[in-house]
């Protein structure tokens, strides 16, 4: 529950700071897939995809399961 709340709040404070996606670590991209401004998304998915290679197997898992939201 505290992790749960941890990042849901980390995850606002970036919705709202600079959008700067390569300061970031995969997993904060991860949590704040379908969350990025409509102005910023091509920037957010080029930073994404730059490091599918990257990820590890629990990355990948989470980043397939949140791919449907950045289509919204």
């Amino acid at each position: 529950m505290k992790k749960t709340l941890i990042l849901f709040l980390l995850m606002i404070s970036f919705l709202f700071a600079k959008e700067d996606y390569s300061e970031m670590s995969t997993q904060e991209l991860i949590a704040i897939m379908g969350y990025v401004k409509a102005e910023n998304k091509n920037k957010f998915v080029q930073e994404l995809k730059s490091r599918v290679s990257t990820m590890s197997e629990n990355e990948k898992k989470s980043y397939e399961n949140n791919l449907p939201k950045l289509n919204k």
